[in-house]
């Protein structure tokens, strides 16, 4: 596979679960559960069955399940009407349909973002 495919490169399906440290240079789509440390290179799709807990860092996100943790993500997070999130989320764009349950807090500042992802690598 070339490094400029675009695309879901990875899917965790329903019913799966998964606990530990996860790192995906492309781009993955979660339906199943995933507990723990989540780096994602490119794309994290959370289906509506998905759910993760823990800290994830990814390029863009989008949320139609459930989120437990510290999200950063670099550019645009998407959270679709179906979302249930409790997180610190750190991003540059945020999008939030009609219907999210959003608890927690949302930092948007360029330097603030740059702080909180450095410290998040040293952590």
């Amino acid at each position: 596979m070339e490094k400029n495919q675009t695309g879901i490169n990875n899917i965790i399906g329903e019913g799966t679960q998964i606990s530990g440290k996860i790192f995906v240079p492309g781009s993955i789509r979660v339906d199943g559960h995933i507990d723990g440390e989540i780096t994602i290179g490119e794309m994290l799709t959370v289906g509506k069955s998905g759910n993760l807990k823990g800290n994830i860092n990814t390029k863009d996100a989008i949320i139609g399940g459930v989120v437990d943790g510290k999200l950063f993500v670099k550019n645009k997070v998407e959270l679709q009407k179906t979302a249930k999130v409790s997180i610190d989320l750190v991003c540059k764009y945020l999008v939030v349909e009609e219907g999210v349950i959003f608890d927690g807090t949302c930092s948007m500042s360029k330097q603030e973002f740059q702080d909180k992802i450095a410290k998040n690598k040293t952590e």
